[in-house]
């Protein structure tokens, strides 16, 4: 009997602390426990110590089936606790330089739709300082101070805002569809019914949208309701008469073409020119404030030297307006054209060459005074005005990308 016993004890020990117990398959569960019935039956007629190694055997099972479903739902508490944690935040939740820095890496697409959760994202993503990022990028290099001035007088003369905010009919343009929403929306009120000081000015926070902001700007051009000056190279479609020419225009967007309407100025008593389909690559901003018809001051015609790139006003008759036409600073006739006995800086008459026109043309060069330059020609060749010299190279390769496959007459 004794050596029963210690057999026994002997058992439980390296159960207890050696073998590992490890859940069974679900195909196994069902025969185990019918094979441990008829198992503790036979052992306990065999054996009348069976019966308390049975029941010792299984508190230790049922100690470790404890423990470990202890530290299971301890687990699964932590994780119930962090996921409402997590869900019980939101984005007004964020210190606003965060939210400022998240806002800013937002497309206009974004913002239109951030600005229709709640009155406060609305206010903070149709700041301007986030608009005005968006204009320089998208209409930066088309968008000019004349521009922004014939804005100004354009909103002034209406005295409804609601004629910028209303949604185009015909359903064009990337923000439409986001900036009709933004009338002041009601914020939803959350599941907790306690508010700090800076929660309830986030809740009242309602304002409308400035006409005058960058954003009403930018949706006026996006849609093609605000006709903004700018410059078009190669007017009339790329026209022979226009080559390497840059005329003045009003243009309007077509977002459905990703191109613009040019609307020319008269010239004469012909009526205004129209062309479609112009490209972002045509169009430029007006580099100095001079209107169509108004002569250029010139300022550079004592640094004018041989080679340098210009660009001149032209035109037909004095009932037109001016185009910017472009030209090299050429040698005088006397001068072989080595620098280093070059003196044509030093005379008073300046050479322009064309030399986009074949020589022997009357348009490939033409001749000024560098002290007295005025407006010079005639109705037979045309009218010469102010100049331009181009000191950066990005002006010149814009005006080299257009150059002219052929040599014209």
């Amino acid at each position: 009997m004794l050596f029963i016993f210690v057999t026994c004890f002997s058992f439980i020990l390296f159960f207890r602390y050696s073998l590992p117990i490890k859940p069974l398959p679900p195909w196994a569960s069902s025969e185990m426990r019918l094979i441990s019935f008829y198992f503790w039956k036979d052992l306990s007629i065999l054996f009348p110590f069976a019966k308390l190694f049975k029941n010792t055997l299984f508190n230790i099972l049922s100690t470790k089936a404890t423990k470990k479903h202890t530290n299971t739902t301890h687990v699964s508490t932590l994780n119930n606790n962090q996921s409402m944690l997590i869900e019980g935040m939101s984005v007004l939740d964020l210190p606003n330089l965060a939210l400022e820095c998240i806002l800013e890496r937002l497309e206009p697409d974004g913002l239109c739709k951030m600005a229709c959760v709640c009155t406060y994202l609305r206010d903070m993503c149709l700041s301007d300082h986030l608009w005005e990022t968006h204009m320089k990028k998208r209409w930066g290099r088309i968008i000019g101070q004349a521009a922004y001035k014939e804005w100004h007088l354009h909103i002034s003369t209406k005295k409804e805002s609601s004629y910028f905010l209303a949604g185009d009919k015909l359903g064009r343009g990337l923000l439409m569809g986001y900036l009709s929403k933004l009338s002041p929306i009601m914020l939803i009120r959350p599941k907790s019914t306690t508010y700090d000081d800076d929660y309830s000015k986030k809740m009242n926070v309602s304002s409308h949208l400035p006409i005058d902001s960058f954003v009403s700007c930018y949706r006026a051009l996006e849609t093609g309701k605000f006709w903004f000056p700018a410059q078009v190279f190669n007017r009339e479609n790329g026209h022979v008469g226009f080559m390497l020419s840059c005329y003045d225009a009003d243009l309007s967007y077509d977002s459905q073409t990703d191109t613009f309407q040019a609307r020319y100025p008269p010239h004469g008593r012909r009526a205004a020119a129209i062309e479609i389909g112009v490209s972002w690559d045509r169009i430029r901003s007006p580099p100095v404030n001079t209107l169509p018809h108004d002569l250029h001051i010139s300022d550079c015609l004592n640094d004018l030297r041989p080679g340098d790139h210009i660009e001149i006003q032209w035109r037909r008759n004095k009932q037109f307006p001016y185009g910017w036409w472009y030209g090299i600073i050429g040698h005088l006739e006397a001068c072989d054209g080595n620098n280093s006995y070059c003196h044509c800086d030093e005379s008073d008459t300046v050479v322009l060459e064309f030399s986009q026109y074949a020589p022997g043309s009357r348009w490939r060069h033409t001749m000024i005074n560098r002290r007295c330059h005025r407006e010079e020609g005639n109705e037979a060749d045309g009218f010469y005005g102010g100049i331009r010299k181009l000191y950066h190279k990005d002006e010149i390769s814009v005006w080299q990308q257009f150059w002219p496959a052929e040599i014209l007459e």
